[in-house]
């Protein structure tokens, strides 16, 4: 810009000093403003704590039961769900129907005592419920229950 400058007025200090100014404020502002929303997107992504995970643990574990509940009552057979120490199981599963799933989506997630859950074959159940945890720690706990009647469904007992 310095060249043209010196071209066009003849005197090469009047404009290299204009050149040489650096960046406006409105500029920088600008700049600060574009690092601040990319930071604010990639914390948002990088979002799963320990509740979330023990969450999607809950909400899945209803979904299997409710979906072995209704294997048991279609077949008319009696289905166990029983926590063990890689995960669960489920046990009287009526042949031919696909195996459910036997782990945890998070390998740090432990159910809290062993009874085992009674999906069927009966429509109506006795009230069950079951708590997940995360591994070492005792907070937060997700129950998933029953009241017999309704779905399981899980809901988060941490404050």
């Amino acid at each position: 810009m310095s060249v043209l400058c010196a071209m066009a007025s003849g005197s090469r200090t009047s404009c290299g000093r204009q050149a040489l100014r650096g960046f406006t404020l409105i500029e920088l502002m600008v700049v600060v403003a574009v690092i601040a929303i990319g930071t604010a997107v990639a914390s948002l992504a990088l979002r799963d704590s320990t509740a979330d995970a023990l969450a999607r643990d809950g909400e899945r574990l209803a979904a299997l039961l409710e979906s072995a509940r209704a294997r048991s009552r279609a077949a008319g057979v009696q289905v166990l769900w029983k926590p063990t120490a890689e995960g669960f199981v489920f046990e009287g599963q009526p042949p031919g129907t696909d195996p459910l799933p036997t782990r945890w989506l998070d390998s740090q997630t432990r159910t809290m005592g062993n009874a085992p859950l009674i999906l069927g074959p009966d429509p109506l159940i006795g009230p069950q419920s079951v708590q997940i945890h995360r591994e070492g720690t005792p907070q937060p706990v997700v129950s998933i229950s029953t009241d017999g009647l309704r779905p399981f469904r899980a809901a988060s007992l941490s404050p």
